[in-house]
């Protein structure tokens, strides 16, 4: 066989052609695909053997087919159009090189979220490009994916130049006493395919089906996290482009719905407001995995985890067995823990919606009196948290630049070369600053060593070498970053008035199989430390997860007066049962008591008991042992879902006394 191939003259060469190449790119995107399963195969490799391989052969290529026409659509027009003078040699090298380019971008994509997608749990879409619009150290990390994934990038030059030396083109010109026949072949083609790729974008042809979403790979898997297997990237892309990321469900009556469900939190006066600092730790990709003390059934009871400290501070702190991250990203976290706002279908900084009044922990301290101050180690504005953190009330914002003004910190020095200030140095410019603050203050920090591209400073490498999986050795370091910041807060006449709480943004790479599920990847710690001991100290029994911070907090310091948000107080007697709620590749996922219930939106589509059950392989959704439980689950997701979208489409994320106080008066808040 010659390379490129040649299709001889006839009426019908370009439409051959077509549809040789677009084969040829279903091949790429399947191989793809069956890259990204191979670069994540402990992701999906426990619940493979239920998966039904026609099924998820049958939905790639309904996605694959929507994301090959939309990106070659101006290909395909330019190969059909009933022109002669489209035989040109030149009008061929323009069209190959389109085709070559577009399908490029195509299968690099997808390669690179082969990576990508295991820290997000989801494939990539046009969110992304919001999220890191303002980092500047992209070009190194992708560096250091190339070298890490040698491999990935030779399948994709390869790859590359199967699309280049497999192109099929016509070849020769039609003479001139066929020319009619020509021209009715080439306008009948492209009639033929305009209908064609209209359905190809739509996800099928019948007037039922609405053009399919992300949401709609979950109809060929058995869990969310596995959709992305189904997807492709180009397509989340392309589907996200411009969307709408909340529309406002009917399910229920506005009476209904806060009768169920309200996130409004009602002024209390009969109690004395105390006026304690509050320290939160949000730490860089602290996983419940890693923690020994959460974790004592694991490995026959042998698992030690990697963090000998925060084992020490959990004997002396208030948490729950079952604590749950609200979200796949930073960018998730800082909503869920500092306002309680939880992630629903796209982090909330990359909405239109982010313009919202949005209150939050720093907001309403403010209202009695509290300074306070934020804490990140990157550049300043990174990630976009020195925009949130204003926008939610924080008085000021202390990130790289403010570090490196410091004179008894070396600001070159103590940079990972990657994203911020290394978690030692400046966990001990954060207690030594607070120092600065004027009581009682309310502080939060954003940690960043325990990431991507997993690697602690030179001086450590011998203390903590590499074991397990990448990230353990960063995890032991930030641990002990964590210890000498404790170690110097004790030394802090504001310490013993203070309330600190430490969770983790989100969770990340995992070597047990009941983290890799689609409510595992959200195991997230959550404590309360209270180093007067006026606090309950234990594990409790419990589900918890980061929007239950904001309330717990304020209620806890006897908070007077009303405020929006979406989580709960877990120390009320009166909240039960406790609850958690996120969302996963479309899927709202609701944890009560033992139970994880899986909602599209519309239909309710699994029930396990994850305690039980802790790999998630039987769905108990027609058991009916658990009908009358099912059906009041069902009806307070519905209640929260509903609630939020409401209140963001409305900008009414603050508390309203005209509305709110009379709904306080008429309604019992329930959780």
């Amino acid at each position: 066989m010659k390379f490129p191939i040649a299709i001889k003259p006839s009426p019908y060469s370009n439409l051959i052609a077509t549809l040789c190449n677009l084969l040829l790119v279903y091949v790429v995107y399947m191989v793809c695909r069956i890259a990204y399963v191979w670069e994540n195969w402990d992701l999906f490799h426990e619940g493979w053997h239920a998966l039904s391989t026609s099924e998820l052969l049958r939905g790639g290529l309904r996605f694959d087919t929507s994301a090959i026409v939309y990106t070659n659509a101006i290909y395909i027009l330019l190969m059909l159009l009933p022109l002669h003078i489209k035989e040109r040699n030149w009008w061929h090298s323009m069209t190959k090189t389109l085709f070559i380019i577009v399908n490029s971008i195509g299968l690099t994509a997808n390669l690179i979220d082969a990576v990508y997608s295991r820290y997000t749990g989801r494939r990539t879409t046009f969110s992304f490009f919001s999220e890191f619009s303002h980092e500047d150290n992209l070009g190194g990390i992708v560096g250091a994916e190339l070298a890490n994934h040698w491999y990935l990038l030779l399948l994709g030059l390869l790859l590359v130049a199967a699309l280049i030396l497999c192109y099929t083109k016509p070849s020769g010109r039609m003479s001139n006493d066929r020319l009619g026949l020509y021209y009715a072949a080439q306008s009948l083609s492209l009639c033929i395919a305009i209908p064609l790729c209209i359905c190809g974008m739509r996800g099928g042809a019948t007037k039922a089906i609405r053009p399919i979403t992300l949401s709609n790979a979950n109809q060929y898997v058995n869990q969310p996290a596995e959709a992305a297997i189904v997807l492709n990237t180009p397509f989340s892309i392309i589907r996200t482009i411009g969307k709408t990321s909340f529309a406002s469900p009917s399910y229920f009556s506005k009476g209904q719905m806060n009768a169920l469900y309200t996130p409004v939190h009602c002024a209390s006066s009969d109690r004395p407001f105390k006026h304690r600092n509050v320290v939160i730790l949000i730490v860089e990709s602290f996983g419940r995995e890693y923690i020994g003390a959460y974790n004592r059934h694991l490995e026959n009871g042998q698992y030690k985890g990697y963090t000998p400290f925060i084992d020490s501070l959990i004997a002396q702190s208030l948490t729950f067995t079952h604590t749950f991250a609200n979200g796949r990203k930073s960018i998730d976290g800082m909503p869920s823990i500092l306002s309680s706002i939880p992630m629903f279908v796209e982090p909330f900084f990359l909405t239109p919606y982010s313009l919202n009044n949005v209150g939050g922990l720093a907001h309403e301290l403010s209202k009695q009196g509290y300074n306070s101050a934020f804490f990140h180690g990157a550049e300043n504005g990174s990630m976009g948290f020195q925009a949130f953190a204003r926008a939610t009330g924080f008085d000021a914002y202390y990130g790289r630049t403010e570090y490196n003004a410091a004179s008894r910190f070396d600001g070159d020095k103590d940079f990972d070369g990657t994203w911020a200030i290394w978690d030692e140095p400046f966990l001990q410019f954060y207690a030594l600053k607070m120092t600065e603050l004027q009581q009682p203050f309310i502080t939060a920090v954003f940690t960043a060593s325990s990431h991507h591209p997993y690697v602690v400073p030179q001086e450590y490498q011998s203390q903590f070498p590499e074991e397990g999986i990448a990230i353990h050795k960063c995890i032991r370091y930030t641990d002990q970053a964590l210890r000498k910041f404790f170690a110097t807060a004790s030394q802090q006449p504001w310490y013993d008035s203070t309330i600190f709480v430490l969770t983790s943004d989100h969770t990340n790479l995992s070597d047990h199989d009941e983290f890799r599920t689609s409510i595992g990847v959200y195991a997230a710690p959550i404590l309360f430390f209270d180093p007067s001991g006026q606090l309950p100290r234990g594990c409790y029994e419990g589900v918890a997860q980061q929007i239950d911070i904001m309330p717990t907090l304020l209620n806890l310091l006897g908070h007077n007066h009303g405020y929006v948000a979406f989580g709960k107080d877990l120390l009320d007697s009166n909240t039960s049962p406790h609850w958690a709620v996120n969302y996963n590749n479309g899927i709202y996922q609701w944890v009560q008591d033992s139970l994880l219930l899986q909602y599209d939106g519309q239909t309710t589509l699994s029930l396990y008991n994850y305690e039980a059950d802790p790999l998630l392989r039987h769905n108990l959704l027609h058991s009916s042992a658990h009908t009358t439980q099912l059906h009041d689950m069902e009806q307070q997701l519905k209640a929260v879902i509903q609630s939020y979208m409401e209140r963001m489409t409305s900008n009414q994320l603050l508390y309203d006394t005209a509305t709110d106080s009379t709904a306080c008066c008429k309604t019992t808040h329930k959780e």
